[in-house]
């Protein structure tokens, strides 16, 4: 097994750039012809028109952050969204932000220092984190709908990371994370198909005063509880798409410190 903790070291960022493009059409695919009112399961209460509507609203709100490269929490997230009226036009709606999207992540460096939510404080940050809104939304869609889905797993791995990296500063959003502690448990997720060698690790910590990632420095320290499968599968568990539970995992350790993490990040 290959320990991999990649933070700060995210995918070239024309990765992103071309992904979100790609994943944002192939979510317009599945949506185009489906009745607007199909109701998504892994988004309670939600519609497609609404998950449509939400995947639209968070691009262009990305996108303005971009643009203006903004150096303080925004303090509202309204943004000039040109909806249709009719919910069967969303997905024409959305595919047509697309080269707004790609014109602008084109035109930010990466490097340029702005606020975030997460870790990494640049506008790389933005890609990345549209990149896998997108991409858990498109496998939302296709649930609903009755479609099998397939990611690629380099992007799953790396959108393991992202999730990962960022979530002990998630608290601005999902408060339940906030309260994700422990008495020094190490959790690991472990994928067998991460494109970079065998497989690649992922390890958190919790203590009394809250949790983060560890990596290479305790790859010798025992884990706790630790959960095993294809990156796709561990993305999907991440985002509250699976269950640990699922046969898709093995799992082992302790069950208990895996019902403490999942009860707290579930957003």
């Amino acid at each position: 097994m290959t320990m991999t903790h990649r933070a700060g070291h995210p995918l070239p960022y024309d990765t992103y750039r071309e992904a979100v493009a790609r994943e944002t059409l192939r979510f317009c695919e599945v949506v185009q012809d489906a009745d607007p009112a199909t109701a998504v399961p892994s988004c309670p209460d939600w519609t497609l028109a609404d998950l449509t509507r939400h995947v639209g609203a968070l691009q262009r709100w990305f996108g303005t952050l971009l643009t203006r490269l903004v150096q303080e929490l925004p303090r509202s997230r309204d943004v000039e969204l040109g909806l249709p009226e009719n919910a069967r036009d969303y997905p024409d709606w959305l595919a047509a932000g697309v080269p707004g999207v790609a014109a602008v992540l084109r035109d930010t460096d990466p490097e340029a220092p702005m606020w975030v939510w997460g870790e990494d404080r640049h506008a790389r940050f933005w890609a990345r984190r549209m990149l896998f809104e997108t991409l858990v939304h498109r496998v939302d869609a296709e649930r609903a709908v009755g479609l099998p889905s397939d990611i690629d797993p380099v992007l799953a791995a790396d959108g393991v990371d992202e999730f990962l990296v960022n979530l002990p500063y998630a608290g601005l959003f999902a408060p339940g994370v906030t309260k994700l502690r422990g008495d020094g448990e190490t959790l690991a997720f472990r994928s067998t198909d991460a494109g970079d060698g065998p497989g690649a690790e992922w390890r958190m910590r919790l203590d009394p005063d809250g949790f983060r990632p560890v990596g290479r420095e305790a790859e010798s320290e025992p884990v706790t509880a630790a959960v095993r499968g294809q990156a796709a599968d561990l993305l999907l568990l991440l985002y509250g798409r699976r269950s640990y539970q699922d046969p898709a995992f093995e799992i082992s350790g302790q069950t208990a410190v895996l019902d403490n993490w999942f009860a707290h990040t579930a957003f």
